[in-house]
């Protein structure tokens, strides 16, 4: 009977040794915060669209495919640190789009259907996206510039 007692205290005490410390206090250690992962994924995605739509916009003088994508920028990620910036993107290549200027044109309407891209409601755009710049982001590098613009264009959205 002692042996059985002997053996199996021995086999307790040899589980007891192979749980892990942390497991018997409830202090597993977790690995880093998908929410913090997922802002850091999202973040250097938006980051990337932005570095392209700004190479189309300066380099390229597309201002159809730098207007669409900051379009997209603006829409999907809307927390994005830099969304000052694609704001002025859009706003300034609507503008030019709606003044002829640039390597591309816009898409014709269908017939049949409403033309997104006449002059006058690129020009809106260009107010509208320049006026959130203005209004949303009172320290941002591009403010002036998009001040100067609205300036022409009438002044700023309420």
């Amino acid at each position: 009977m002692k042996k059985i007692a002997l053996v199996l205290g021995g086999v307790a005490l040899v589980a007891a040794a192979a749980v892990p410390a942390g497991a018997q206090t409830g202090t597993v250690a977790k690995g880093p915060d998908p929410a913090v992962i997922k802002d850091t994924e999202v973040e250097k995605d938006a980051l990337h669209n932005l570095e392209v739509a700004r190479h189309y916009f300066k380099m390229k003088k597309a201002y159809f495919a730098s207007f669409k994508r900051a379009e997209e920028l603006i829409e999907g990620y809307p927390e994005f640190t830099r969304l000052d910036e694609a704001l002025y993107i859009a706003g300034m290549s609507s503008l030019y789009l709606a003044e002829g200027k640039g390597k591309q044109k816009p898409p014709a309407a269908l017939p049949g259907a409403e033309d997104v891209y006449a002059p006058e409601k690129l020009r809106g755009g260009a107010r509208d996206y320049l006026t959130r710049l203005v209004k949303g982001y009172p320290e941002s590098k591009f403010r002036k510039e998009a001040e100067a613009t609205l300036a022409r264009l009438g002044g700023t959205q309420q």
